[in-house]
């Protein structure tokens, strides 16, 4: 049996559960295990040896899932839930209004960090949010699931001092 052979038949089954448990959809685990163990037989020369060999299988695996991700163009981790409305509009509203403005900051100022800054970023320093994304060295989906936390966390702080 082949080095290769060997490898799919030992570690295949962990594999495809990491990928599963990071995609949540079996066939895409099913196509990712496959591709990583094809790329792993290309490479496996280069395999240096100083981690597990799972830990190096797994590492293909999730560079595959976030390059097949990166080119589907959507992110892979909590999504907005539809049911949650948009608070946009009102948090907006509040701010024009300098009284409420100055209560937005004092609940801004208790936010803890990322939702502090990449509020702030966004609504005073006028980033977008790709911009956001690369100053936290994440992704845009990543700075609007955040922007959005933020914004709820102000709404939710504002309705209890009220």
């Amino acid at each position: 049996m082949s080095q290769v052979e060997e490898l799919y038949k030992d570690y295949f089954h962990d594999v495809f559960l990491y990928i599963r448990s990071l995609a949540g959809d079996e066939h895409l685990a099913e196509d990712i295990t496959q591709e990583t163990f094809f790329k792993a037989m290309k490479s496996v020369d280069s395999f240096r040896g100083d981690c597990d060999i799972r830990v190096w299988l797994c590492q293909i695996a999730k560079n595959l899932l976030f390059k097949h991700n990166k080119k589907q163009k959507r992110y892979t981790g909590e999504e907005i839930p539809e049911t949650v409305p948009d608070n946009t509009v009102r948090v907006d509203e509040l701010l024009e209004n300098s009284a409420q403005s100055m209560e937005i900051h004092r609940v801004l100022h208790t936010l803890v960090e990322p939702y502090k800054e990449v509020f702030t970023f966004r609504v005073f320093g006028e980033l977008s949010f790709r911009q956001i994304g690369d100053i936290f060295g994440k992704t845009e989906s990543w700075a609007r699931v955040t922007f959005h936390r933020a914004k709820l966390k102000i709404v939710e702080e504002l309705e209890v001092q009220k």
